[in-house]
Formats: C-alpha cells, structure tokens, sequence
C-alpha cells in the first residue's frame, strides 16, 4: 500500500517584505519550517492577491494556515470576502484550519463573533499568555502537562472583541482577552505569532512605523519586551503541529 503523503495549505495574506524574501525566501519558508514535518506537501496560495483553491481540490488538504496581515479582518475588500467564504466551506467540511493574528480574527467573524481595534491598544513585542486549564480536556494537543502560561510574539492592532458562541476560549493575557480560542476538533486560532522570531519582529516593527501603522512609544516597548527573555517557539511550533496532524502530545 502506498503512503498517503499529508497535504496542507498556506493562505498567505500579506506581501513578503524584502527582508523575509533576502533571509527565508518569503514567508512561506518560515511557515513550513515552523509548522511543516519531512514528506508532507505544502501548497501556497498568495490569497491577498486573489490566489484560492478550487472548490473541488478543497478536500485534497488536510489542514490549513491563514497567515497574519495589515489589513483588517472586519474589512469588506473582494479577497477578504472569498477568504471568508472559503474558510466557511472548510468550516462545513470539517477541516483543520490553524488562524494565526489576522486569521484568527478571519475565523472569529465567519463563525460570527466580531472583531475591531484592541480596545487596549496594538500589543507589539513578548507577550504572556495565561493557559484556562478548566477549557482543555487531557490528551488534546496540549498534550498530559498543560503550561500554565506561555510567552508568544505579538504584532497587532485589531482583536476579538466578541468570540463566537461556539468558540472556547482557552488564552487570554492582560492585553486581549481573547489569545487563543478553538472550536470543535478542527479549529484553532492564536492572536499571536508562533512562526516570528525576534529579527522577524523587529523588522516588522520598523517597517511598519514607518507607515505611521504604530507610534514609536509602542516600537521602543515591544523591543525591551524582547531585549532579555526568549518566547517558547519549540513549544508553540509543538502544539500547532500537534493540532494540524491530530497529535496528542506536548513535549
């Protein structure tokens, strides 16, 4: 019998900058390196430009991942309104979707929760997120041993201001009350950045206040966040993994 070989999808909903294209070779690289395992095939769709799926290849896929973005998930442009109708589709399909930022917002609106400014203003830098150990069942993702907390890259300025009814929220910190939520088994969402580290972080943070999209009060305080202390990349890229390929173990 021959192996089926796992096949997952990247909706990537921002342009790569010139940094990420000189070091990684674009975003995706630094998305598969995160989340991807040997032998798996992983497709990008440049969704921001208009690049989707065929309906019918949808379920070739066993899992998804929507980047983050600079636009706003509550926006009406034409290819936020196709992302969310696909992601509806693959929502009624059943299939693994992991929102990351942007995408977790994306998915909060399509499963009718709403989304707008951080009512606390953009958090940029290292942020802890505190665990709900009541909302996770042992053997999930999480795995036996389920953190208490976790330190994660933040880069944003839009947030869940009303999670879905269906929606657990199972992460919030003092910034945004709604860090990480799931729905059922197939999806899953995080405000922040597992895939960043911290050169991603700071470019980003200067390219972006040079377009006046954050003030420099918020750039100099995300770079003392991460001046001393390391975010849990292993751990994050763990548990993300473990969600896209329904694994159990946190380790």
């Amino acid at each position: 019998m021959v192996k089926q070989i796992r096949r997952y999808a990247l909706f990537q909903a921002t342009p790569d900058s010139e940094f990420v294209k000189e070091t990684y070779g674009g975003y995706f690289n630094v998305f598969v390196s995160a989340f991807g395992d040997e032998g798996e095939q992983w497709d990008l769709f440049r969704v921001i430009d208009g690049e989707f799926p065929r309906d019918d290849d949808l379920d070739k896929y066993d899992g998804f991942v929507i980047s983050g973005s600079l636009h706003d998930a509550f926006a009406e442009e034409d290819w936020i309104s196709e992302l969310c109708s696909v992601c509806q589709k693959l929502d009624a399909m059943k299939k693994k979707i992991l929102g990351i930022c942007f995408g977790l917002q994306i998915i909060c609106r399509v499963r009718g929760g709403k989304v707008g400014r951080a009512l606390r203003g953009p958090d940029l830098g290292l942020r802890k997120i505190k665990i709900v150990q009541d909302m996770i069942e042992p053997g999930s993702y999480f795995g036996q041993e389920v953190p208490e907390d976790l330190l994660i890259i933040e880069c944003h300025r839009d947030e869940v201001i009303e999670p879905p009814e269906s929606a657990k929220v199972i992460g919030f910190s003092d910034k945004c009350d709604v860090e990480i939520f799931s729905v059922e088994d197939h999806l899953f969402c995080v405000q922040g950045h597992p895939e960043y580290n911290k050169e991603i972080l700071l470019e980003i943070t200067d390219r972006v206040h040079k377009i006046k999209y954050i003030e420099e009060e918020c750039v100099e305080k995300a770079k003392r966040t991460i001046q001393k202390i390391e975010p849990d990349t292993r751990r994050l890229h763990i548990l993300c993994k473990n969600f896209l390929k329904g694994r159990s173990h946190l380790v």
